[in-house]
């Protein structure tokens, strides 16, 4: 408590910090007496202290209690934060990419090193994004961290962050996982029309499901976040019971003998490898986005994003420990299936192999439900500031019909999902995707640890909640600029995880992505300027609360 304490406004302070708050909401907004006497750290973790202090980081158009108004307000908990992390991070990837990752690198050893990698590199990640969601405690992510540190040219991050956000924001994989699962599991062959029927299926049911009610979502969602805790727990204390020798694995210590032989001695075995492994972690910056629906939200973020975390990351550990007892690396190369169905098979029979198809689908479906309740809070986010979107944005930025849940905002979420899952061939285009999509977030992460040491150097004094170890940050830069730099290597034979397609061009498309966004923004604050015009700010409160940004075109005196 006394470290926290530190880092608040002094007491003789109190008045200061009132009248700028004042300053800094619309006229008709009075901030409670209260909010200057109260000594309580929660009280005063809720608000976003950084922007009263130095008005001037205030990221976008809207202040802190105009961008947190409306909707359900504060209602998630350390319980559901912590879930909603662990929810997003465990999808299907500890399932099957320690297979993958174990033919990249050659050795369990090589193999097990890359997932502690991943854990570290995740967690200085994290760090880093405490540090920005302590003092801008907002829905959005990175969006609000780009708004704060990027302000010239006015709205440029905004709508880059948005073209990704937006073009990008789908969740089309996790569906057609869990319909090719589903499938399995009842025995029934898989065309390329049912599995896209299940797939749809699924998105628009979690699309309802969260929009229409809101408290069943968030209730489903932690349900299967725990299913996944306790299944990957089976897997871990099953794996102890399998080195004990006390199941029909014949030797389960074989594969850690001489665990780093036959390694590979090639540089971008590891780089693919080491994407596989970071893509697995995806998701420690969950709460992040939703920070307007959390209670107390500095401390809460401060105990569910190290948790959360932290159980991912021991659990992955302990679960590649256990598939590597219950098989020997030649059955992992020749098996064709995931090391998880391998890890059943061999130690529970055949019947226990095809339940986990059900397993395996009931996590790519928490998967989806906790990857779309985040994306739509962040494109409601996107509305609201005022980035110009068909039909008008009062509407997206709404939370109809409810009320209480962005409806629109998850139909913005919907569409790119239902175009990826009916449009291209699976076989090529899925894992070409997956690509696509991460490449960009690579390149909005460089900014932002950019603009954190940017925002140690041009505002020292401001308050941080949670400060990062510089080294760490550091680290986590390198990181960075490597996994940009990485795709470009040419790999053995010029081929890579996409044949025919170029193995550089789902970067390029990743950037291309980005540019379209620089391309709307200059076509919305740039040309209408050539013709003796601009778009002018206001602001309105809409039935539920909720405030948006809306522009409306001026001529230039």
């Amino acid at each position: 408590m006394a470290s926290l304490l530190r880092f608040l406004p002094k007491r003789a302070d109190a008045t200061a910090l009132r009248s700028t708050l004042d300053g800094n909401v619309v006229s008709d907004e009075k901030v409670p007496a209260k909010l200057a006497q109260e000594s309580d750290v929660s009280s005063l973790n809720s608000r976003e202290i950084v922007t009263a202090e130095d008005p001037d980081l205030n990221p976008g158009e809207l202040s802190f209690d105009e961008d947190t108004a409306g909707g359900m307000g504060r209602h998630l908990g350390v319980f559901t934060c912590t879930l909603l992390i662990v929810g997003r991070i465990i999808g299907t990837g500890i399932f099957s990419t320690p297979s993958s990752i174990l033919n990249s690198v050659g050795s369990v050893g090589a193999s097990l090193m890359l997932w502690v990698l991943g854990f570290v590199l995740s967690f200085c990640g994290l760090f880093i994004w405490l540090e920005l969601g302590t003092m801008f405690p907002r829905s959005g992510g990175e969006k609000v961290y780009l708004e704060a540190i990027y302000k010239k040219p006015k709205h440029l991050a905004t709508v880059i962050f948005a073209a990704n956000a937006i073009l990008l924001g789908f969740t089309a994989s996790g569906c057609i996982v869990f319909a090719s699962n589903i499938l399995v599991a009842a025995g029934v062959e898989a065309t390329r029309w049912n599995e896209r029927g299940i797939a749809l299926g699924v998105i628009f049911f979690v699309t309802i499901l969260h929009g229409l009610t809101p408290k069943l979502g968030v209730l489903i969602m932690n349900g299967l976040s725990v299913f996944k805790i306790v299944l990957l727990l089976f897997v871990v204390i099953t794996g102890w019971v399998v080195l004990g020798g006390n199941t029909r694995v014949e030797d389960p210590h074989a594969m850690f003998r001489n665990a780093f032989a036959g390694s590979s001695h090639s540089s971008f075995d590891y780089a693919t490898a080491t994407f596989k492994v970071l893509n697995a972690y995806a998701g420690w910056s969950n709460v992040n986005y939703v920070m307007n629906n959390v209670k107390d939200p500095v401390r809460t973020l401060k105990i569910a994003g190290p948790l959360g975390l932290g159980i991912c990351a021991v659990m992955y550990l302990l679960a590649n420990v256990a598939y590597f007892a219950a098989a020997t690396k030649q059955q992992i190369d020749s098996s064709g299936v995931t090391v998880a169905s391998l890890f059943f098979g061999n130690v529970f029979g055949a019947q226990a192999q095809k339940a986990l198809t059900v397993f395996v689908a009931l996590s790519a479906l928490g998967n989806v439900i906790t990857i779309t309740f985040a994306a739509s809070r962040v494109n409601q986010e996107l509305a609201k500031e005022g980035v110009p979107l068909p039909f008008g944005n009062k509407f997206w930025a709404s939370n109809w019909p409810t009320g209480k849940s962005p409806l629109p905002g998850l139909i913005i979420h919907l569409i790119p999902s239902v175009i990826i899952i009916l449009g291209p061939p699976p076989s090529v285009a899925y894992p070409f995707i997956l690509d696509v999509e991460g490449y960009p977030g690579q390149i909005i992460n460089l900014f932002v640890v950019v603009g954190l040491f940017w925002l140690r150097w041009t505002k020292p004094h401001v308050t941080r909640p949670f400060k990062v170890w510089w080294p760490v940050a550091v680290f986590f830069l390198a990181a960075s600029v490597f996994l940009l730099v990485a795709p470009f290597l040419r790999p053995p034979g010029g081929i890579g995880d996409t044949p025919p397609l170029p193995y550089y061009l789902y970067c390029l498309v990743g950037i291309g992505v980005m540019v379209a966004g620089v391309v709307y923004w200059a076509a919305w604050r740039v040309v209408p300027r050539w013709f003796g015009y601009e778009f002018v700010p206001r602001k309105e409160s809409l039935s539920d609360g909720t405030v948006v940004i809306l522009f409306s075109a001026a001529k230039i005196d």
